[in-house]
């Protein structure tokens, strides 16, 4: 099977003022779709053409000859997340058991948030701020290009784009500004409840 470009969960224009929908043409539009058609190219004809993107991510972490196959699947799949971790009137605060969790495991939803800004703001050159679960606890955690927490045991409960492309346009080299921008009026806290509570 090949795969195809998802389309967005809102309207191109449905994150601005904060995320422009010039930003949100290129980075789904020619990017992500970019990320699909390689990945198409290098499974087609091979053992892969048949697996699920996540089964061709865990299949070729890691090993250097599958490097190209994995950094289009993760980064078709990253992108994809990524969407769904934003919502238009997003921001602020989650409620219910997430917000419990958070609680639990960080020492209060402030930590939380200065754990992520950090995240997001140290990770050097391109790649991604992630909200994870792993052996049953929340952690934040970074990770360089496409690179993916699901190949390393944990569960992806929201993340943040830092590749350039995902805030140049908008921020220009204010990647603190984007990210403060992202926690506090995109993120889509329903979503990362719904992984929460899908991972059980």
């Amino acid at each position: 099977m090949s795969f195809s470009l998802p389309d967005l969960p809102y309207a191109a224009d449905a994150l601005q003022p904060h995320i422009s929908a010039e930003t949100l043409g290129f980075h789904h539009g020619k990017h992500h779709n970019a990320y699909v058609t390689n990945l198409n190219g290098l499974i087609e004809g091979t053992d892969l053409a048949d697996k699920s993107l996540e089964e061709i991510m865990v299949a070729t972490a890691g090993d250097a000859s599958k490097a190209g196959v994995f950094n289009n699947a993760a980064q078709v799949w990253n992108h994809t997340f990524y969407w769904n971790s934003m919502a238009p009137n997003g921001g602020g605060k989650p409620s219910g058991a997430l917000a419990e969790k958070i609680d639990a495991d960080f020492g209060s939803f402030d930590a939380f948030v200065d754990a992520f800004k950090t995240a997001g703001a140290t990770q050097f050159g391109s790649g991604w701020a992630w909200l994870v679960l792993k052996d049953g606890k929340l952690e934040v955690t970074k990770t360089a290009n496409a690179e993916c927490p699901l190949t390393d045991g944990a569960t992806p409960l929201l993340t943040m784009d830092v590749w350039e492309h995902a805030y140049y346009l908008d921020f220009q080299n204010r990647r603190p500004d984007y990210i403060a921008t992202f926690l506090e009026s995109l993120v889509n806290w329903d979503f990362a409840a719904a992984n929460l509570a899908a991972a059980g």
